[in-house]
């Protein structure tokens, strides 16, 4: 449906981790058009991802969140007015809401592709795609591509230069999204857990290794005041980049982290993971029969999983991230 198109828009406004769950879609795209020029437009949190992968020749950068309504409509003004200046042929958007198929008719491009969200949509788009949530989310923002080309990525490729193995490692990232957690979306076991966890498993031989970025600093800061240094090597600070963080991960011999960004680039890299996973719904964010296997409570909560699925924040039992840091050796150990 696009074989004369040489430039295709891709529009995809999330944290880091849903920009990497949503690559396979504009790899398969770029693979069956391969002179293609591909632009993305994301949130500025996220721009990291062009350091990740060699296949985005262009980002616009918008800023939706922590902003009132009128700066939001600003940038949607300035998003579109960016658009209409870059003659694209065809748009692909991951937006569910029913505002999403009337921007994507004002970019006035010929080929527009979005979710199905109602008859609206079906009249405005070139094809309107059914929303399936029920899968792994890369399968879900790929059904968005499956007009367009017959070729199917089923994990993130990621353009880096892979370390060698360190042996007998845990390279561990603690840390989640600190926006997610001002926001009320807690994702991972408490520090003291963490820190309790670092020690099991240097105790059991493994040679321990923590990474983090500004986010992650609390968290650092408790296992660091709590651990003995010589139990664990502090790489906190020194990874300074995105890609940097890849590049160790992929040095890895198992990567242990929280439902975050870094999940995706373990999975994306085929690094043995172990990710703790409470509110949310692990089917959804890592690929069945993968590299990974999520740690989970021993709790029966009739809600679970909650977040986006039954609540927008999590509630404050947290019953769901009682993990004990002796379940999370014994997995990793295992």
């Amino acid at each position: 449906m696009v074989e004369k198109a040489k430039r295709i828009l891709f529009i995809n406004f999330g944290g880091l981790g849903d920009e990497i769950l949503f690559l396979p879609a504009i790899i398969s795209v770029k693979k069956q058009y391969p002179n293609s020029l591909i632009t993305l437009a994301l949130e500025g949190r996220s721009a990291g991802i062009t350091s990740l992968t060699d296949i985005i020749d262009d980002i616009l950068c918008v800023d939706l969140k922590n902003c009132g309504k009128f700066k939001k409509y600003l940038e949607i003004l300035n998003l579109l007015i960016k658009i209409w200046g870059n003659n694209y042929d065809a748009v692909i958007s991951s937006g569910s809401s029913k505002f999403i198929s009337i921007f994507l008719f004002l970019t006035f491009i010929t080929k527009r592709f979005g979710y199905d969200t109602g008859r609206l949509s079906r009249m405005l788009l070139t094809k309107a795609v059914p929303l399936n949530k029920n899968q792994y989310a890369v399968k879900m923002y790929h059904d968005l591509v499956q007009n367009i080309t017959d070729i199917k990525t089923e994990l993130p490729e990621l353009s880096i230069k892979k370390k060698p193995k360190i042996e007998n490692s845990v390279v561990i990232h603690p840390g989640v999204s600190k926006m997610s957690v001002d926001k009320g979306m807690i994702k991972t076991i408490s520090a003291k857990e963490w820190a309790r966890t670092v020690e099991l498993l240097a105790d059991r031989g493994k040679r321990v290794i923590l990474a983090g970025g500004p986010d992650d600093k609390e968290v650092i800061d408790v296992i660091a005041k709590t651990v003995p240094p010589e139990k664990f090597e502090n790489l906190y600070g020194k990874t300074t980049s995105i890609k940097e963080l890849a590049e160790l991960i992929s040095g890895a011999e198992i990567f242990l982290c929280s439902d975050s960004a870094p999940l995706h680039i373990a999975v994306a890299l085929n690094v043995r993971t172990y990710a703790i996973f409470g509110s949310t719904d692990d089917k959804k964010l890592i690929p069945e029969g993968g590299c990974v296997t999520p740690v989970k409570a021993d709790c029966d909560c009739p809600l679970r999983p909650c977040l986006w699925e039954k609540r927008q924040t999590t509630c404050e039992e947290l019953s769901c991230l009682k993990i004990p840091a002796e379940k999370i050796a014994e997995a990793v150990l295992n």
